[in-house]
């Protein structure tokens, strides 16, 4: 019998050569025109928190692929050292947990966790560094989504995005790719925004601070569901100095992704009633097209007597013990506004002691009346409406808008 050369080590055995991989794509035209169904995420979101908590495509559900700390640090190697070490950094951060999200994201999309081995999948789609990963995986934007797919995104659907479809693809599961990820999306709402055209029936409600411009609106979204846009619901505040008081601001990309979607749903009556404000309202700004429509909107102007308005923004701002405090905060702002001579400590004085009809007959007369009148006193006026009773007026101004 034959001895071994011990000099001579056996051979390692060879890897196969990973195939290509198709990965199916949808543009944001297609992914939007998917209806929300409650409990079913339009698109898994791979962005780390911080992105997802700045705006989101609407339906989204965050399964991130890097936490906050994890995507810094493959973005400093990036810059700092080459794309190659990322991506390297970035592999081996994922190995880790790769078994982990996939069974996450299979459970937002009601899927069972897969029987073959996730890691070894991930590990020879991976095999030969990142130009390698990039040469094998193939992008296509398909012509439709077919019934039981499911959509993975990132910011610009790019390797983060299209390797986990592709790994989720290779274990047998119809994931598609959001071509051109979050910022695909971004696109699309700017220029959705841009090019908006307004209803025939534009109506802003006009009218001083406190005659309960937003329960009259409400009022008639009720009546008349899809005639209104509630624009300080959408942007977290009222548009005024205290605006935020009570209220959760948003930024500017949260404001305009809630807009592109109240404007995208349309007005099938051919009628949009829109609450006067200024055009930016808070610290976000409406687009053109829509601060245009607004300012230019049939002015029905509401009228309410200094007791209804007292009693209208006491229930507004004074609501909760969280709301009084944030009021306190900001009062010593309007204080140096009026005066700080004459008027410093006189609001937050009324605020402490509770002599809350006094405090806002003084805020009425010499702040908010006066910015009023500066502002709107030259705008015609179409109808005039008491709204001491916001269902009444309402009903009014619904019966005026289809008289015609």
């Amino acid at each position: 019998m034959s001895r071994a050369d011990p000099s001579k080590s056996p051979a390692p055995p060879e890897r196969p050569t990973p195939v290509l991989v198709g990965v199916p794509a949808c543009s944001v035209e297609q992914l939007l025109a998917q209806p929300l169904v409650p409990g079913a995420p339009r698109l898994i979101d791979l962005r780390a928190p911080v992105e997802f908590e700045v705006d989101r495509v609407p339906g989204a559900v965050s399964e991130p692929l890097f936490n906050d700390a994890e995507r810094q640090l493959v973005g400093t190697l990036y810059k700092q050292a080459s794309p190659e070490d990322a991506y390297s950094e970035g592999v081996a951060l994922i190995e880790a947990k790769i078994a982990q999200l996939v069974s996450a994201i299979l459970a937002r999309v009601g899927r069972s966790a897969p029987e073959a081995d996730v890691l070894s999948a991930m590990e020879e789609l991976a095999a030969g560094g990142k130009a390698a990963l990039e040469g094998r995986m193939v992008p296509e934007v398909v012509e439709s989504l077919e019934p039981d797919a499911f959509v993975v995104g990132c910011w610009r659907g790019g390797l983060r995005s299209q390797s986990v479809c592709a790994l989720l693809r290779r274990l047998g599961y119809p994931a598609v790719l959001l071509d051109g990820g979050y910022r695909a999306y971004r696109q699309h709402v700017f220029a959705a925004l841009a090019d908006w055209t307004p209803p025939a029936g534009a109506v802003t409600l006009r009218g001083h601070t406190g005659v309960g411009k937003t329960l009259v609106l409400n009022a008639i979204e009720r009546l008349r569901p899809n005639w209104t846009v509630d624009l300080e619901d959408l942007a977290g505040h009222r548009s005024s100095i205290l605006g935020m008081v009570g209220r959760e601001p948003v930024n500017q990309k949260t404001f305009e992704s809630r807009l592109f979607a109240r404007l995208a749903a349309g007005f099938p009556a051919g009628v949009a009633v829109f609450e006067g404000e200024s055009r930016k309202i808070g610290d976000v700004i409406q687009p053109e097209p829509l601060w245009k429509t607004v300012r230019g909107g049939a002015a029905v102007r509401l009228t309410a007597s200094v007791a209804r308005r007292t009693q209208v923004l006491a229930d507004d701002y004074l609501a909760t013990p969280e709301s009084v405090a944030q009021l306190r905060d900001q009062l010593p702002f309007i204080e140096r506004r009026l005066g700080e001579v004459k008027f410093k400590g006189v609001l937050t004085g009324l605020l402490a002691e509770q002599r809350i009809d006094e405090l806002v007959a003084l805020l009425l007369e010499r702040y908010y009346d006066p910015l009023y009148t500066h502002s709107e006193g030259e705008i015609p006026t179409a109808l005039e409406v008491d709204a001491e009773d916001p269902e009444a007026c309402a009903g009014r101004i619904v019966d005026w808008i289809e008289a015609g």
